[in-house]
Order: structure tokens, then sequence, then C-alpha cells
């Protein structure tokens, strides 16, 4: 028998970037929602925007896919449902029908992508399917949407970087299925990733133009309406976007404000329908990431440490976003994770406190404070904010 034949040939390059029909929807799906956002923001409320041109700058450097040399990442408090794409709706017209150089998001599973019609949406609209912990065992720290993140932010090629023919689970053309491909580049469904081993979504990584990409974060996890305008604690996963990639990203922090009063969550019927004339604002910080001596840096530092640490105990290395139970769960590397969480906090702090806002406890950052919530995960809380679920 011949054995060489009988072996499928390896996967080819991947195209530069996805197909065009791809490109052309992902515009008009941004441009549509941007210019919405814009309308909404500056015409049915009032948006002061503090900041704006040092961050269009960023972007502008970033234009050529080519000539970028690291990611960005923008984090800031979440203070309603419709945060993203709302703040972006303070970008020019010309920014938003760029998804070459637009932002990523990390939207709900199990709100954004129940089914083909959603999932195309938002796919299209540059989000990527992330499971929360509260509602799927999918979800944490380490789930794979975590990994094509750690991905997007860095630059191929990758040690098995997408689904193989015949690894990848079946596609599911059912319009109720989530499952979604860009049928125009891969005729084999091969720059593709699963969530859960069962599901089927587009891996934006796979493609030379979504190098070092811009990535877009709420750490909260949550809707957080305070009522002197507080923060919950930050969740680790934005430490893992900033100690992984090959190269530190910039770090841009914002501060949102009045975007609660456009989807509060004790709002009354009709609970769906966002409100108006509302005062907003939004503030861009300075980058706080890149290259030079910033604390993320060393902090990388001792990341890359950890991991040569774990290379050498394991005899071998694991692909980009992929890492051993060591570098998951041994004390040095949870360690790292929590400080680096710690000082992006406190970036966006930073902002909050440029804005004039009076420094806050520092109690509201840490896991303990908000323990006291107990079961209750979204609602009023004893301390009179709200929170919402998404």
């Amino acid at each position: 028998m011949d054995t060489e034949s009988s072996t499928p040939p390896p996967p080819s390059a991947p195209p530069t970037q996805p197909s065009l029909p791809w490109r052309i929807g992902s515009a008009m799906v941004m441009g549509f929602v941007g210019l919405n956002a814009r309308l909404f923001m500056f015409q049915a409320n009032t948006t002061e925007v503090h900041g704006l041109d040092g961050f269009l700058r960023t972007l502008d450097r970033r234009k050529d896919p080519a000539r970028r040399e690291r990611g960005l990442i923008t984090v800031s408090n979440h203070t309603c449902v419709l945060d993203d794409p709302l703040i972006w709706g303070v970008l020019p017209f010309s920014y938003q029908i760029d998804p070459n150089n637009h932002r990523f998001g990390l939207g709900a599973h199990d709100i954004c992508f129940t089914n083909k019609v959603f999932s195309t949406f938002f796919s299209l609209g540059q989000t990527l399917p992330t499971h929360r912990l509260g509602h799927s065992s999918h979800g944490g720290l380490f789930q794979p949407t975590m990994v094509e993140a750690v991905r997007l932010m860095s630059r191929q090629p990758f040690t098995t970087p997408y689904s193989s023919p015949t690894s990848a689970p079946p596609v599911d053309n059912s319009i109720s299925s989530p499952d979604i491909t860009d049928p125009f580049s891969s005729s084999n469904h091969t720059y593709t990733y699963s969530t859960n081993g069962i599901d089927t979504f587009p891996a934006p990584s796979a493609y030379e133009n979504r190098r070092y990409s811009w990535i877009h974060i709420f750490p909260e996890g949550r809707v957080h309406q305070h009522p002197q305008k507080m923060m919950r604690y930050f969740k680790w996963g934005i430490a893992r976007l900033i100690l992984e990639p090959d190269v530190c990203p910039d770090i841009v922090p914002m501060w949102i404000e009045g975007n609660d009063q456009i989807m509060h969550e004790s709002r009354k019927w009709p609970r769906f329908l966002p409100r108006v004339n509302k005062h907003c604002g939004i503030w861009f910080g300075e980058n706080v990431g890149g290259e030079g001596n910033t604390v993320f840096n060393e902090l990388r530092r001792k990341w890359r440490e950890l991991v040569e640490e774990d290379r050498e105990k394991e005899g071998r290395g694991f692909a980009m976003g992929v890492l051993s139970d060591g570098l998951k769960y041994g004390k040095e590397a949870v360690e790292l994770r929590e400080e680096c969480t710690r000082q992006i906090r406190g970036a966006v702090l930073a902002v909050r406190r440029q804005r004039g806002l009076p420094d806050e406890d520092p109690k509201e950052g840490l896991v303990e404070t908000w323990r006291a919530e107990g079961g209750k995960r979204k609602g009023k809380m004893e301390d009179g904010s709200w929170v919402g679920d998404m």
C-alpha cells in the first residue's frame, strides 16, 4: 500500500486576509453600527470626548498591518450593555469602515452567538464568542477564545495555528446552529476554531493582516453602575493579553460616563429601548504599554522567565496562547496575573482621576470586597450599585 499517497497534504499557507465578500460584509456591518452609534451619541444625546486626537494618532500609526510592531489594547470601566458599540461612535466614519484597523471585542456566547444570524452579524462585527463561567462550563480564563485573543495580539506563524480539516468539528449548516465560517476563504474550514469542541467560528488570527490587532476589553466582566462611579475588581483575562503576546502591546486606558443613564439596569418598560437626552463622556488616557521601561514590560520579563523554566521542566514548548498546568495554576504565574491586573486597574483609575473624580476606597479593587454580594449576580446591591449580567 502506498502510505505516502494516503497521507493528507499539510494545509496550505493561509491567505493574507479574509475573502473579499467577508471584508465587504464586515465593513458594512461595522460602518452601519458605527454610524448609528455616532448619530445616537451626538444627536440623540450630548457627548464630550477627551484625548481622542492622541488616540487617533495611535490608530493612524497602525493603519498598515504590515508595518505594525505590536498589538493594541483599550481597557475601560463597563457602565451599560451598549458601551460597545456606543463608545466607538466617537471615531470618525473613515475609521468605522476599516475592519483591519478596528477593535475586536469579546461577546457572550449565550447571547450573541445563539444562532447563525446572530453569529454572522457579530462575527462580521469582529466580536469573539466568549463563554461566561457563570453560564457555561466552557468559560474561564483558559477557554479557546482567550487563546485566539492572545494570538490576535501577536504575529504569525503559530504552531498548530488553526483547525485541520480532519480535527475540525463538522459544521452544522442549520439556521439554529451558531456555526459559521468564511466559505470563500477556505473550502475545508481550515481557518476556524471551536469554543467547546462542537461549534465552529472563524479564526481571525489566521490572517496576516490581523497581526497585532486591537482588542477592547471590559475587565469588570459585567455592567456596574455605582452612584459614586466606583469600579468592581478586574478579572485576570486582561493579564493574559498583556503578558503572553510576543511583544508588549500598546495599552490605552479609558473612562466612560453617562452611558448608564442610557440603559440603566433599573429602567422600566420598554427596557429594550435606549434613553435619549443624556450627557455622556469618554476619556482616552495615554499609552501605558509598548516598549520602554514600564511596569508591564517588567512583568513580561518575569513571565518570560517562568515560560523558559516551564519549557525546561516540560521538555517542550507550547503553541502561542496554550499553557501548561504550571503556567495556568502555578503560584508565581497566578501572582504575576494578579499584579498585572492590579496595575491595569490602576491605569484606568488614573484616567478616572484626571477626569476629576476623587480616589476610590482601595478595597473596591479587591475580590474579597465583592464576595459580600453573595450569590446575587445582578440587580441592586447593598452598596446602592446596580449590576448587569452582561
